[in-house]
């Protein structure tokens, strides 16, 4: 179902209810996506659309567009939403928990009027619950809509990501606190080349060979946690499909590049690593436990290889992605924290209160399990 609504300000909007209508968008959604500078890979419509067939459910599709009302109406703005229902109503970003950052798109050359063509758009469906974006990162389009809002709004802190400079881990390495922490870098890289560790980008004209790759990363990863905590949904059909479909598409259009190490002749670890308009980052990897037997460290020939595919395409951001794990500091990222855009209208603006009370004690919660967990230990 698509729901249109013309305006006499050089824009029609619409809402997208049917896959069947998302499919077909595919074209003109990569050249909105093309044309918005601050997308990133997660915002592509080759991850969403995948995203949607493996996880989506019926009558949960949302997707609000904003065109140019003249003879081309070219789509300037987007947001790919879904409706979730409960204690709580609201329309929510597609792409999950997989996803380290949501957003919505916007035509650079355009981008205010579409952001306030957009938050029109989205007035409607705040009348009876939250417009709730989450992972927005700093500078994302989401803040122009965010901007234009004439109702209730609440701006929270979401997950952090860790970012580097898209450069040669060699610069990386000049980065570190000592001169101590640079050399073990490099006698890690000599030790990889001593074993002979070599490594090949899957040709992304073949989509069976990146495909086959995508199914060998995934059973590395399951091998390389076996016994460990595992992110459960890392082992489930469903992901494998989303990832395999997504990326192989991804991958042709140039959003994606999936990676082969070998040892001794085998594979012995596969990365994919999605690429965005100004940030790319390794999403997944799966590695043989052999090449920690040997003395391989993972983490600098994974990154070795991402720095190397993000300097070549001129991405100025190698992002760590969500999570702030020790092992990733190691590198002195910058800390950079995702965005939480809580939009209503003012009947709805109990429900804005209510989520951000929520976080609140949850964030409590954490800080004090946090310190007991420390004073355990101590």
């Amino acid at each position: 179902m698509v729901r249109v609504t013309k305006s006499a300000t050089e824009v029609a909007t619409e809402v997208v209810t049917d896959p069947a209508v998302f499919a077909g968008l595919a074209p003109e959604w990569e050249r909105l996506y093309r044309r918005c500078g601050t997308a990133t890979p997660f915002q592509s419509h080759a991850w969403l659309h995948s995203w949607w067939r493996s996880y989506g459910r019926p009558g949960r599709l949302r997707l609000v567009l904003v065109r140019d009302a003249g003879a081309d109406g070219a789509l300037v703005a987007a947001a790919p939403l879904m409706l979730r229902r409960g204690p709580v109503p609201a329309l929510v970003p597609l792409g999950g928990a997989i996803s380290d950052y949501g957003d919505v798109l916007l035509d650079d050359e355009r981008a205010d009027g579409a952001a306030a063509a957009l938050a029109a758009a989205l007035w409607p469906a705040a009348r009876t619950g939250l417009v709730d974006l989450r992972e927005v990162r700093p500078g994302g389009a989401a803040e122009r809509v965010y901007a234009c809002w004439r109702g209730p709004r609440r701006r929270l802190a979401d997950s952090p990501c860790l970012e580097l400079p898209a450069v040669p881990v060699a610069e990386l390495a000049a980065r570190l606190p000592s001169a101590k922490a640079a050399q073990r870098v490099r006698a890690k890289l000599r030790r990889l080349a001593a074993l002979g560790v070599q490594h090949r980008v899957v040709p992304a004209g073949d989509p069976e060979a990146v495909a086959a790759a995508l199914h060998r990363l995934l059973e590395l990863h399951r091998l390389q946690w076996q016994g460990r905590g595992v992110t459960p949904e890392h082992l489930r059909s469903r992901f494998r499909e989303h990832l395999v479909r997504s990326a192989v598409a991804m991958a042709r259009s140039g959003d994606a590049v999936v990676t082969e190490f070998r040892l001794d002749g085998e594979v012995a670890a596969v990365n994919l690593t999605l690429l965005g308009g100004r940030l790319a980052g390794g999403y997944l990897y799966g590695a043989h436990p052999r090449l920690r037997e040997h003395k391989a460290d993972v983490a600098v020939m994974l990154l070795d290889a991402c720095a190397e595919h993000t300097a070549a395409t001129g991405h100025r951001t190698l992002s760590l992605l969500r999570g702030d794990e020790p092992y990733k500091h190691h590198w002195r990222p910058e800390r950079v924290v995702n965005q939480r855009l809580l939009l209503a209208r003012r009947r709805t603006a109990p429900l804005l209160s209510a989520v951000a009370c929520d976080v609140a004690v949850r964030r409590r919660g954490k800080a004090l399990l946090r310190r007991m967990r420390e004073r355990d230990d101590g």
